[in-house]
């Protein structure tokens, strides 16, 4: 091989090599490109789940957000959004009033002893009695089945108010009243099952329709405000209530369970 050839040689595979070494630079710096746009991709949408993440944590739950929508009220209630519900007869001269929670095991076992008391006191005309209820007890496990339950229980005041009493005892019975960390009155279908034992809510489509539309949900968040301000000093659930003063027994100051405690509690309210 001569001298001039082998030069020759030498010089175009420096050249080869040197272009190799160029592609090869081009292709790793496509691919370095590609992987940090790839990395701000990913970044950007972790971000933006974060963001969506906080923005759904931040929403207000269904129920929160009806606290400024519009209230439809029921029948047979009287007040800003229908709040006062008084029942009884218009010649009983004094009112009691009632706070309750439907999740409230102790209201259920206070139905189930003197609730047939309470009706009878009602429709003899012994004094009136206004319903005031609560929804505190969802607050406690993030539940909803009070709030359901109340709005129900508007729908069947909606039909009359014998409808509405006759159903908060079935509500409070012990057949059907679940245990406080059983959130069984969020579901529509139980609520209407427990509605089909009252002959005037059984088989009712235009109750069946308001309970399963939320016909009463907004009322339900305005009755529950009412009892959180209510002016009477109460934050428990039962609460008897008469002439601005509470109704209690024992040295403890508890509310009246017992048939003869009330009536005895309830006696002494209307005579001062």
């Amino acid at each position: 091989m001569s001298k001039r050839n082998s030069q020759s040689a030498k010089t175009a595979a420096r050249e080869r090599l040197r272009q190799e070494r160029e592609r090869q630079a081009r292709r790793d710096r496509a691919r370095r490109q590609v992987i940090v746009a790839a990395s701000v991709v990913g970044v950007l949408a972790a971000a933006g789940g974060i963001g969506y993440a906080v923005v759904q944590m931040n929403k207000p739950s269904y129920w929160e957000g009806l606290k400024d929508a519009k209230v439809v009220a029921p029948a047979n209630t009287t007040g800003t959004n229908g709040t006062t519900v008084v029942i009884g007869k218009d010649s009983a001269k004094k009112t009691l009033k009632v706070y309750e929670d439907p999740r409230c095991p102790v209201c259920a076992a206070f139905e189930q002893t003197v609730g047939s008391t309470v009706k009878k006191d009602i429709d003899d005309g012994k004094y009136k009695i206004e319903f005031i209820s609560g929804t505190f007890i969802d607050n406690h496990d993030n539940g909803v089945g009070s709030k359901n339950a109340l709005s129900a229980l508007g729908a069947a005041l909606n039909v009359s108010p014998e409808a509405f009493l006759e159903y908060k005892t079935a509500l409070y019975s012990a057949k059907w009243h679940p245990d406080e960390t059983t959130d069984k009155f969020k579901d529509d279908s139980y609520l209407i099952k427990v509605a089909d034992t009252v002959p005037a809510l059984k088989g009712n489509a235009k109750f069946q329709d308001a309970v399963k539309k939320g016909t009463y949900d907004a009322w339900a968040m305005a009755m529950s405000k009412t009892f959180d301000d209510n002016k009477d000093g109460v934050t428990g659930t039962p609460s008897f209530v008469m002439d601005g003063k509470k109704l209690t027994t024992g040295s403890q100051g508890n509310a009246p369970m017992s048939v003869a405690d009330f009536n005895t509690a309830v006696d002494a309210a209307l005579k001062g």
